[in-house]
């Protein structure tokens, strides 16, 4: 095989010492992680994520949050979460003001005050959404693509699997604060949630049209550190768009870096097309393609049958409709074993890993669902890690050990169900969107 260029060879990076990475592997572990932070932090906390839920487990990181900031008044506290999803009910729920009803009602009984920042990356919630992922906490990021509500942090012994890592790294930590700071918080499209008077979404429409097109042109600023052969590399990226998104770029290149093997995790199997392009390059180059997707019970629209239906819950048949195709058109390398196709199922929990692990020299943890959504939507963020020396094999082979332990091997595309043998509702709604040919939008923004 002809040695390939190593594509990352100019790419910046932060060196860290490799005792300073530590993955986590339950939900629960990542919950805790997360409240003792809060409690033992001196200097500042800055939390991001898609939603902070109106339940427990938000009450409880908010409550944290509130004795962490009155005992430290100068902590710099902020928190960022989706405009639109903080202002909405749940889908398919009835209508309500949302999570910024909590918001505003801890702030209104708190003496000191933390902003919540509701960030609007488009006019409409279906054509973009904060997706960008990292709790700061002092110098300490701690990444995860999971939001803060009770199944994520595996509250009443359900949990939504996700992956949880720490990296203890000042000049990670300040890259991204300072990002979150000057790319989002001080942009006029950003308001505070805990704030008596919220423009609405038409107010700002020409803000939320700057902010787009600003952080289309955004990246982490740091002083680039070469690793020397006792230290791993790691370099944070952000990306929005279809056009010129950096993001896109290293996940292609990542997957091209390849020379044995590829493993991939994605909750919803809706890869866009140039990443099924050159995991077809790679699988006809003999390397070892695994995929890791939630089963469609695992997913986190997935209804029961014994349940009312909704129209939501045709979503994880139509990720199913997907990976049957993929795995009949791919069936010659499954049936020679070098594409693997693994289906996560445990109990009732729900499946939301995302990621890649390429020839365990590389590694990119992420929020991106690697789906067109991401691709193109979302603001979405990752962070890649070089481990040319394998300092973090032990801990990486135990992660994929850990989310191998509930999954179930395809050997056949037969394996996964046919549209015939869904559920009466479901497959007529399936059949519907299939004859109106709406299954190519849906792919696009889902």
């Amino acid at each position: 095989m002809i040695a390939k260029r190593n594509s990352f060879n100019q790419l910046p990076t932060l060196a860290m010492n490799p005792e300073k990475f530590k993955i986590l592997y339950s939900a629960k572990k990542f919950r805790n992680h997360i409240i003792n932070a809060i409690k033992t932090a001196c200097t500042r906390i800055y939390l991001v994520a898609l939603y902070l839920e109106d339940d427990e487990a938000g009450r409880e990181i908010l409550s944290e949050l509130y004795k962490a900031k009155k005992k430290k008044p100068e902590l710099d506290t902020s928190i960022c979460v989706d405009w639109h999803r903080a202002q909405r009910g749940l889908i398919g729920e009835a209508s309500s003001e949302g999570n910024a009803a909590m918001y505003k009602s801890f702030s209104d009984n708190n003496e000191y005050k933390i902003p919540i920042f509701g960030v609007p990356i488009h006019r409409k919630e279906i054509f973009g959404v904060l997706h960008l992922k990292g709790f700061i906490v002092d110098n300490q990021v701690i990444y995860s693509g999971a939001s803060l509500n009770n199944l994520y942090l595996n509250y009443h012994d359900r949990y939504r699997f996700d992956r949880y890592h720490i990296l203890n790294c000042k000049a990670l930590a300040d890259s991204m604060v300072q990002f979150i700071r000057q790319e989002i918080i001080d942009h006029p499209a950003v308001n505070d949630l805990t704030s008596d008077y919220k423009p609405s979404t038409k107010d700002i429409k020409t803000d939320i049209r700057q902010l787009r097109a600003s952080l289309a042109q955004s990246s982490y600023q740091f002083i680039s550190e070469k690793a020397n052969p006792e230290q791993i590399a790691i370099t944070p990226i952000v990306g929005i768009g279809k056009h010129q998104n950096r993001l896109n770029q290293i996940i292609n290149q990542l997957i091209t870096q390849a020379k044995k093997e590829i493993f991939i995790c994605t909750p919803y199997f809706n890869l866009p097309k140039s990443i099924i392009k050159k995991i077809k390059i790679a699988l006809n180059l003999g390397l070892k393609v695994t995929i890791i997707v939630g089963d469609k019970t695992a997913n986190d629209f997935y209804i029961s049958p014994k349940e009312k239906f909704k129209a939501i819950g045709g979503l994880p048949y139509l990720y199913e409709v997907n990976l049957r195709q993929f795995a009949k058109a791919n069936q010659a390398d499954i049936s020679s074993c070098k594409l693997s196709i693994n289906l996560w199922k445990h109990n009732d929990n729900s499946f939301h890993l995302k990621g890649i692990w390429v020839d365990k020299h590389y590694m990119l943890i992420t929020g991106n669902n690697l789906n067109p959504r991401g691709w193109k939507l979302d603001l979405e963020n990752a962070i890649l890690i070089q481990d040319n020396f394998f300092y973090l094999t032990p801990q990486v082979e135990k992660e994929i050990e850990n989310i191998l332990r509930h999954t179930k091997p395809i050997f056949t595309y037969r394996q996964l169900e046919k549209v015939d043998n869904y559920p009466k509702n479901v497959k007529k709604l399936i059949r519907k969107i299939i004859r109106i040919k709406a299954d190519h939008v849906l792919k696009h923004i889902l």
